[in-house]
């Protein structure tokens, strides 16, 4: 009788297949390292509603339309990001100038269509980079001239110093937002993981890399009825929720807001400040959308500027603020240039932040030359001031025009309602959905806003986000959409949306 071999299931997975009845070995056979039961459990916690599901879905769509496939559309309107370029707005001349210099200078510094103020921008620039090229590294916080124009840019904005020494550069906002945020991880489970508390609703960089660091998520709802206030009480009811579950650490202040398009008045930043100390909890002011400013009577106010001048009391809290290349006026996602401004660490702390950034040796230095031209653009009497205060100023007014568009536009529809977009680039509505279209979405196995913002998609063309990616009340529904698009193209998107909403509550009524 002919022997056999007989091996256990876990040892056939992973050692070499054997022939039984000649005994010889065949071919290597292994599992894969990594698979999805055995990968990082906090990366498949992520979510990133932004660049979605239904993004996604968009993307085939368009594939779909380019095969000759028929759709009641010709192209797919993408409202669901603030990618400034992409839905068409043009770079600001002075700054691609100096960038350009800084890239090419042999050639370019030479070129008399570049005009002076433009070139001596960028030979400053390339005077502080190693080797006078923007090719070699920076220091780990960034260009030292570059930091020192940051500084100067904040102390006139405020009207208090800042120094380049509390200033690192990043890529875009979003990777300064995660080094100040790994500094407040507790390295524990359980009770003893970090609390972080964000704003509901809120961008998805913040439940993401919560979810990455194995942190804890404490919301804190904005009151729509009250053009999306930071409610005090709100706030503290959700930090004593919390304390069963985590050691809250920081609290994240978005300002303009993102989705929800608001800017804080004074006095509210002033009893968020008051509500951090009593806590003792880290400021995070994510300020990216300082130039975004639309709506009358609103005002931006830095945290750092208000803080400052709360008195001694308030002097020494923590504070992390952040600002980035990518929104404004200038639109320049593609450059993922950013900035932090860290102010009261301890010191000790201070050169662990330092450690820190020194790992990922430096941010993109082509970046910080733009966040440079941003900081420090030309001044009156310089040759480029005129036409560079000419598309700045073009670029905010087309975008207060559409932030009042818009806002006229969804509260004139029936069953939506919208705060009045003060700032930043998105508007947040809160539409009513029929219980028979919740019905539909539960037997869809979807979301009542995502079951909304799919056939949105699907018979439009439009694509927008779920109120549900950014976190929102119960039983209420919302949809993030920018106000990028160009005016005539933002004009027809409201008129195909004004129908769809119609035929849809009609479907379902």
């Amino acid at each position: 009788m002919q022997n056999t071999v007989k091996f256990t299931k876990p040892f056939l997975e992973i050692c070499k297949k054997v022939n039984t009845r000649k005994g010889h070995l065949i071919q290597p056979c292994r599992t894969k390292v990594l698979s999805v039961q055995n990968m990082n459990p906090h990366v498949k916690n992520m979510e990133y509603a932004v660049r979605g599901p239904i993004v996604i879905r968009a993307g085939e769509i368009e594939q779909e339309l380019a095969k000759g496939v028929k759709k009641p559309f010709t192209e797919v309107i993408r409202a669901n990001i603030g990618d400034c370029h992409a839905t068409g707005q043009k770079p600001i001349t002075f700054l691609r100038q100096v960038v350009a210099i800084c890239t090419d200078p042999e050639r370019l510094m030479n070129d008399p269509s570049y005009p002076a103020d433009a070139k001596d921008r960028a030979r400053r620039i390339l005077d502080s980079c190693a080797g006078q090229s923007v090719g070699s590294y920076s220091d780990s916080s960034g260009v030292r001239v570059i930091r020192e124009d940051i500084a100067k840019y904040i102390s006139e904005r405020d009207g208090h110093p800042s120094s380049p020494d509390d200033i690192f550069l990043s890529t875009g906002a979003s990777d300064s937002i995660k080094t100040i945020m790994k500094l407040m991880m507790t390295g524990e489970s359980g009770k003893d993981r970090a609390g972080i508390m964000i704003p509901i609703p809120q961008y998805p960089l913040y439940t993401a890399t919560i979810a990455e660091y194995n942190a804890h998520p404490i919301g804190y709802y904005l009151d729509e009825s009250n053009t999306w206030a930071l409610n005090i009480p709100e706030m503290k009811r959700a930090i004593n929720e919390a304390r069963n579950h985590c050691i809250p650490r920081a609290i994240v202040i978005i300002n303009p807001g993102n989705p929800t398009g608001q800017v804080l008045p004074r006095q509210n930043i002033v009893d968020i400040i008051k509500f951090a100390k009593e806590e003792n909890l880290f400021l995070m002011a994510d300020e990216v959308y300082q130039h975004n400013i639309y709506a009358s009577g609103s005002e931006f106010h830095s945290f750092k500027k208000v803080l400052t001048e709360m008195g001694p009391e308030y002097n020494t809290m923590e504070l992390a603020s952040f600002m980035s290349t990518s929104k404004g006026y200038m639109g320049e996602c593609g450059f993922r240039g950013g900035y932090c401004e860290v102010i009261n660490l301890d010191p000790d702390v201070k050169v662990m932040q330092l450690k820190s950034i020194s790992a990922k040796l430096c941010s993109s230095v082509s970046g910080q030359a733009v966040m440079d031209v941003v900081v420090n653009p030309p001044k009156p009497g310089e040759p480029s001031y005129d036409l560079f205060m000419k598309e700045k100023d073009f670029v905010l007014g087309q975008l207060k025009k559409k932030a009042e568009m818009v806002t006229e536009t969804f509260n004139s529809i029936d069953g939506i309602s919208c705060n009045v977009v003060q700032g930043a680039m998105y508007a947040f509505p809160n539409i009513k959905i029929p219980a028979k279209a919740i019905e539909a979405a539960k037997a869809a196995g979807q979301k009542p806003d995502a079951f909304y913002c799919f056939q949105l998609l699907e018979e439009t063309g439009i694509c927008v986000v779920p109120g549900s990616g950014f976190g929102q009340v119960d039983g209420t529904y919302h949809f993030r959409t920018t106000i990028l698009p160009p005016t005539e193209k933002l004009q027809g998107m409201l008129e195909k949306f004004k129908v769809f909403h119609g035929q849809f509550l009609q479907k379902y009524k």
